[in-house]
């Protein structure tokens, strides 16, 4: 018997290694982690900004919200390199749709400068991994783990509200000084987060 090596069996995307990773995050699914997080009168950074599919939710939510990029997608925002090593002022949170290839690295970086916490949308298969284990979720476990009960449709370069998708995506959360918590589900909300405006 032959293995399906699909790519929505296998539920993994094959970019090149300078690929951008431009999977862009549904709206409706970052208001789905605002609704679960304090967020009143807090700042919040998005340093893989994209488009802003996920900046205009958090400023829907948060008191200010910082938004760069690697690259200039032509919105507006910051161009920089979120992993250089520069000085970076603190947030309260970072949240973001991080390159899978240096989501490990992007989560230590939040870490580092964030006063609260930090959450990354991510396939829910980031959770397996002898290194991810060894180097990351050894000694830095996520105090959250939100698994959505309905697939978050991700597809290159735009969002579409009428695609379907055969990958789980999860949010992971690093909150501190809070207790971890056990497996938690973002049940189906899709219908109600979702807006018009989002896919203009």
């Amino acid at each position: 018997m032959t293995q399906n090596t699909s790519t929505a069996v296998m539920q993994r995307r094959v970019e090149p290694h300078d690929s951008l990773d431009d999977f862009p995050t549904p709206p409706w699914a970052t208001r789905a982690l605002c609704e679960q997080i304090d967020c009143a009168g807090l700042t919040v950074r998005e340093p893989a900004a994209n488009r802003g599919h996920m900046v205009k939710p958090l400023s829907e939510y948060f008191d200010s919200v910082e938004a760069s990029d690697i690259h200039d997608y032509g919105v507006g925002y910051m161009v920089q390199d979120y992993l250089f090593p520069y000085s970076m002022e603190t947030v309260d949170w970072t949240i973001t749709n991080p390159p899978f290839r240096l989501a490990a690295q992007f989560i230590a970086r939040a870490l580092d400068t964030s006063r609260t916490g930090c959450a990354v949308i991510v396939r829910s298969a980031f959770l397996e991994g002898i290194d991810r284990y060894e180097t990351l979720y050894k000694s830095t476990p996520p105090t959250r783990f939100m698994q959505f009960a309905e697939r978050v449709p991700m597809v290159k370069g735009k969002i579409d509200p009428d695609v379907a998708s055969a990958t789980a995506y999860c949010w992971l959360i690093w909150e501190k000084d809070k207790p971890r918590q056990p497996l938690e589900w973002i049940p189906p909300s899709r219908k109600r987060l979702e807006r018009a405006e989002d896919y203009l």
